[in-house]
């Protein structure tokens, strides 16, 4: 069963779509590892709203190749977040297959409708007051939210100890300013990605993964190793 990522009351939906449906019951189907005190957790989110139709098949092979490298690492649990339409915003359970979370990440079709990157924030934040998770990755192109509330909601990220990785596609100013407080705020990293930075955005993720595997520790340990994206998360993220 999916569960939704805020309690308050949402407007009616549309009946989901043959696909959607079929992805919430592959969802629900997926066989994990309970999230113990053992298994490091990453909540990866993702904006699936229009405007990222144009480039949505590479965005889910970069996400997909992410997932695979928490596969290689190992002892990491991942859940997969996403928004579209008027008020949809869903979560599927949490798993340890990380390469078949990917597949299903690639059958969720956009839908327009405005940003809900708030309800993702809030849906980190009681999520790991319920079992601690490493960090929170989102991806996405827009905000139009009040930056304010998004700002708040990234400090009580903050104080709870999980950093936000903000992967932006495209250039939009607006959006770029939003997410680098974001990430700033809560002691993560931001980047940006289109078609021509492909390469760098999967040596960012992969270092996403292995922060939230190994935290730290195995952050340095890449960025030794010469990893440029290692490199580059812990100078966004300042000192431990």
């Amino acid at each position: 069963m999916t569960q939704k990522t805020s309690n308050s009351p949402a407007a009616p939906r549309p009946a989901p779509s043959d696909a959607v449906a079929e992805f919430l019951a592959r969802a629900d189907a997926l066989t994990g590892v309970p999230p113990s005190a053992e298994r490091s957790r990453l909540v990866f989110a993702l904006d699936a709203t229009m405007s990222r139709q144009p480039t949505w098949d590479l965005a889910c092979k970069l996400q997909g190749e992410m997932f695979a490298e928490t596969a290689r690492i190992g002892g990491l649990d991942v859940q997969l977040v996403y928004f579209r339409g008027l008020a949809e915003c869903k979560a599927s359970k949490w798993a340890s297959d990380a390469a078949r979370l990917g597949n299903l990440m690639a059958r969720i079709a956009c839908r327009g409708g405005n940003t809900q990157i708030g309800r993702v924030l809030d849906h980190a934040i009681a999520e790991t007051r319920r079992n601690p998770i490493r960090g929170l990755v989102f991806v996405g192109d827009a905000m139009e939210e009040n930056i304010d509330a998004l700002c708040a909601k990234a400090g009580q990220l903050a104080l709870l100890g999980v950093p936000v990785f903000v992967f932006q596609e495209g250039h939009n100013p607006v959006a770029e300013g939003a997410f680098r407080e974001i990430a700033r705020i809560s002691r993560g990293a931001w980047s940006c990605f289109d078609a021509a930075s492909a390469h760098e955005l999967a040596a960012l993720l992969r270092a996403v993964a292995a922060y939230a595997a190994g935290g730290r520790r195995a952050l340095v340990a890449l960025s030794e190793d010469g990893a440029a994206g290692a490199r580059l998360l812990l100078q966004q993220m300042g000192p431990a």
